[in-house]
């Protein structure tokens, strides 16, 4: 008994559904009229025939020839008889064969349709939901935050004011929430004052109305937004946007740092107290045919090499590593330490030639302006002359053709950065580069995390995804910013030490193997230990904290095998 009053409740709860089910009552009232109207003359014309019906005869009658049954048990016998009968066909082809299936489907199966369909995207959380992160847009950004999110333990939903929209997503195993990012009520249905996060990441002008319509509820939520253009960033921190991200020059700068030209040989990725991360390249160094196992890193700098790239591919280090020309070290210790191994290979520099940069946007520049801050000369190639933004460094042309790279200097460049924003363009353009100098340095824009192992391949040594940068950058203010990104997917993090491995000798913890993480640093109390041995005990007090390297998949094992949390900031 109870479903039919439910159903019913659809077609009430909306002006518009209460306004379908008006017409389709009208024009069920209207078909009614008629059928009533035919019976009655089918009575006068059979009565001027000479013949006598029953009323219910009229309607048996007037139903079959409006239905185009026609059994033909009953006939006229005038002409006039026979034209009545072919206007009651050819009316009850177009009102029963036509309209009324229309009108059916349009006015009650399809909004009754859509409503049931409705129900299976929640609209609103329960109370119970907290700590969770709203992301407002299914972007590149959030195909690569929701695993890490899930892999780290946070709930998160995906606002979508599509309903097909929501439904594909549903379909893939997302959370869902209908409800526009631009409307207060989707935020009090959601309960933002109770979120984590709120993850503005449309453009700039919607993201500044959705900081703007999350901080009218008076909640303290943090709102991270992002920003293309560098002139919204103080007008979405005044609607209340707690942390604004430029994607485009965050990537840019990352680029850049990559880059082997001139003579600064360590370029630091990221601080946690004292310590320090750094990339370093071991090109034109005595090092290259070095092995790590031989201890000379440590012995003349104190430094942990807690990585190795070897054209796109990262190994953690062993002593059996053995460097190459094209191998860069991902190195932890202190800025002294590092200020002694940035001395030791000052004096092999590299050329003095630009770096050339493919792609002029805002990446591309961004790109630029840190090469300039670091004192490199750089090239830039742009195709469209409307794009220009720095043009007595810019060659005007398409990157894919020979004389515009030569005349932009590709034969000399000892980096070439290519940084389109169309990830196809730029798989093309470093396979074309490749063959063209298979000794140069090539460092690739990515803007979808699953075109960054093609990239790769295609012969690029680094890659950046924008999407990784993104959500690298969302869980950094999530976390407390414990967390740098050496590359894509792998990062170095802070945990405090599990209570099961207090003041356990570091090579008997088994952290490594039971998780894949390598301890690259530990913190106890004011005392920041650096580059660990295997014989060095753990913190044993309850503020001991760990520095870690490894992925995101590495880092879930170790939440999940011993049961922790990250450090909040």
């Amino acid at each position: 008994m109870k479903f039919l009053p439910a159903q019913f409740a659809y077609f009430v709860e909306t002006a518009a559904m209460r306004r379908n089910l008006r017409i389709l009552v009208r024009f069920v009232v209207a078909l009614v009229v008629l059928i009533v109207g035919y019976s009655l003359l089918f009575h006068v014309i059979m009565e001027a025939e000479g013949q006598t019906h029953s009323w219910i005869t009229g309607f048996y009658w007037t139903l079959t020839v409006m239905s185009t049954l026609g059994f033909g048990d009953i006939t006229f016998q005038s002409d006039l008889g026979r034209v009545f009968s072919t206007i009651v066909l050819l009316s009850g082809v177009l009102f029963l064969l036509i309209v009324l299936p229309f009108t059916f489907i349009q006015f009650f199966y399809a909004p009754w349709l859509e409503a049931q369909t409705r129900r299976r995207v929640p609209r609103s959380l329960a109370d119970s939901v907290r700590d969770h992160v709203l992301i407002a847009s299914h972007d590149p950004v959030a195909i690569t935050l929701v695993p890490r999110l899930e892999a780290l333990g946070y709930d998160y939903y995906l606002l979508e004011p599509e309903l097909s929209r929501a439904l594909e997503l549903e379909e893939e195993g997302l959370n869902v929430v209908l409800g526009s990012p631009e409307d207060i009520d989707t935020y009090r249905r959601v309960g933002v004052a109770r979120a984590s996060m709120l993850v503005a990441n449309v453009d700039d002008a919607v993201n500044t109305n959705i900081s703007f319509t999350a901080r009218e509820l008076e909640c303290d939520v943090p709102i991270v937004s992002f920003a293309r253009d560098p002139a919204s960033v103080d007008v979405l921190e005044l609607a209340g946007s707690t942390t604004v991200l430029q994607l485009a020059d965050m990537l840019g700068r990352s680029l850049a740092r990559r880059s082997l030209a001139g003579g600064q040989r360590v370029s630091v990725i990221g601080r946690f107290g004292e310590l320090v991360v750094a990339e370093a390249p071991v090109a034109g160094t005595p090092f290259v045919g070095k092995s790590l196992g031989e201890g000379w890193l440590r012995q003349m700098t104190g430094l942990t090499a807690v990585g190795a790239w070897e054209r796109g591919r990262f190994t953690a280090p062993g002593p059996e590593t053995r460097l190459g020309p094209s191998t860069v070290l991902v190195l932890a210790g202190t800025q002294d330490q590092l200020t002694a191994f940035e001395e030791m290979t000052a004096i092999y520099r590299p050329t003095d030639a630009p770096v050339l940069i493919l792609g002029g946007g805002r990446v591309g520049t961004s790109a630029a302006l840190a090469l300039e801050d670091r004192g490199l000369e750089y090239r830039i190639v742009e195709m469209d002359p409307n794009a220009v933004q720095i043009p007595e460094r810019t060659t005007v042309g398409n990157a894919a053709e020979l004389t515009v790279l030569q005349e932009a200097g590709v034969d000399q460049a000892p980096t070439i950065m290519v940084t389109t924003s169309s990830d196809a363009t730029n798989i093309y353009l470093t396979i074309y580069c490749r063959r063209l100098r298979p000794d140069v340095q090539i460092v690739s824009r990515a803007t979808l995390e699953r075109n960054v192992s093609t990239l790769h391949r295609a012969g690029s040594d680094f890659v950046m995804s924008y999407a990784s940068m993104g959500a690298n950058a969302i869980l950094n203010v999530l976390q407390g910013g414990d967390v740098v990104m050496i590359a894509e997917g792998l990062d170095v993090f802070r945990v405090p030490v599990p209570p099961g491995l207090r003041g356990v000798e570091l090579r008997q913890s088994g952290i490594r193997g039971d998780t894949g993480c390598h301890v690259v640093a530990f913190q106890d109390g004011d005392q920041l230990e650096t580059s660990p041995g295997p014989e060095t005990r753990l913190p044993s007090g309850p503020d001991g904290e760990l520095i870690l390297v490894g992925t995101t998949y590495n880092e879930g094992r170790f939440m999940d095998h011993y049961n922790s949390a990250r450090t909040r900031g």
